[in-house]
């Protein structure tokens, strides 16, 4: 036993490590030493066989006490009961068993299955499902709209009505797989049952292959859906459309549509969920004495009242001015952010009247400037 490393170091774990730190690290190690990933390495077959010994045994509550207690001298002569002699696992029945052999993960690191040779051939499959980005504006988004798209899908050839033979009766069995659609080849001391190249999966071959669509039975063709856009939609939002997408082979229902929305940049708006916020030009003299200012809304036109004395920057919420709730009765609202508007071009007269204004005021011209130098005198005394 002498020559046995520690199951906890042969892992990498510490010898606190839970249940999901050892599986984690068995699955690392054994995707790395696998021999279908190493194959004619001895070296590497042997690191496989003691990282699933060790993960054997420390994955087995019962196996792990005495393991801890007694080192490998646990699994010599019968000794720890239950854990003893004679129990581990064929490895690659834990790596099978680890990853789900026969199909997910398994297939994903190794290109097939386990699953014996099921029978593919002619059977219906679904059509794929299809993405389609769509544009819209701003006010298609809330009110709602109808919009017609165009895009490619897969249907069936009329030629060869899907059969893909140019008699309809040129088919016969695949002889590389015999029909089943998979073939098994063997990497190293593994298995692995992949679709079989020459038919594809469908465990039959075209004799006469149907010209348009070259034997596959099916063809691409132009389609127009017509939409019905809901009020509220979002940036991002999928619509589904069934039925629309690559229709199926055999018989099998076809996919479906997906169109995701995108909505342009609008000149005034931003938007904010169901809020919406615009910047809006004011007039010094609205500022300072008051007034009403006109502002634009999705909707139309709006009057804010602005009070004497307005600072550049306030904000004003105008109630259920902003988009529809999608699926809901409820507006969000409209944010108008106000900034002062300066002139930047001045006859002679508007600056002699400016300069009247400015000298009446004298140097504080604000009470935001009396506090703001206030509180700044200390930098300059």
């Amino acid at each position: 036993m002498a020559d046995k490393r520690d199951y906890y170091e042969v892992l990498g774990v510490s010898r606190d490590a839970t249940a999901d730190d050892l599986k984690k690290a068995y699955r690392k190690l054994a995707v790395k030493y696998h021999p279908d990933k190493n194959p004619d390495d001895k070296s590497a077959e042997e690191k496989f066989k003691e990282v699933s010994e060790a993960y054997d045994v420390l994955n087995d509550d019962q196996k792990r006490a005495a393991y801890d207690r007694y080192g490998h001298a646990a699994f010599a002569g019968g000794m720890g009961g239950g854990a003893g002699g004679g129990g581990m696992h064929d490895p690659f029945d834990i790596f099978k068993e680890v990853f789900g052999g026969g199909g997910g993960v398994f297939e994903s690191f190794f290109g097939g299955g386990g699953g014996g040779s099921q029978r593919r051939s002619g059977g219906p499959q679904r059509g794929s499902d299809l993405r389609y980005a769509l544009e819209i504006t701003l006010e298609e988004a809330a009110h709602g709209a109808e919009r017609e798209i165009e895009y490619e899908r897969l249907v069936s050839c009329k030629t060869c009505t899907g059969s893909g033979s140019a008699s309809g009766s040129g088919k016969k069995t695949c002889r590389t797989c015999g029909g089943a659609g998979q073939v098994i080849s063997s990497r190293g001391f593994f298995q692995v049952q992949q679709t079989c190249p020459d038919c594809g999966g469908t465990g039959e071959t075209i004799t006469d292959p149907c010209k348009p669509c070259r034997g596959v039975g099916r063809v691409k063709e132009r389609t127009r859906v017509r939409l019905r856009i809901p009020a509220g939609i979002e940036e991002g939002s999928r619509l589904r459309s069934q039925g629309n997408g690559d229709t199926g082979t055999a018989g099998g229902a076809p996919g479906d549509l997906y169109v995701v929305m995108h909505l342009k940049p609008h000149d005034v708006f931003q938007r904010d969920g169901d809020d919406l916020h615009c910047e809006m030009p004011m007039s010094f003299t609205t500022a300072a004495l008051g007034g009403e200012l006109t502002v634009p809304t999705i909707e139309g036109k709006a009057t804010v009242k602005i009070p004497a004395g307005t600072q550049s920057g306030t904000t004003f919420r105008l109630r259920s001015k902003g988009l529809k709730h999608l699926g809901g009765a409820n507006n969000g609202d409209l944010y108008v952010h106000v900034q002062i508007a300066v002139p930047t071009k001045l006859n002679g007269d508007q600056k002699a009247k400016l300069q009247e204004f400015a000298n009446l005021i004298g140097e504080n011209a604000s009470e935001m400037e009396e506090s703001f130098f206030e509180k700044a005198k200390k930098f300059f005394s």
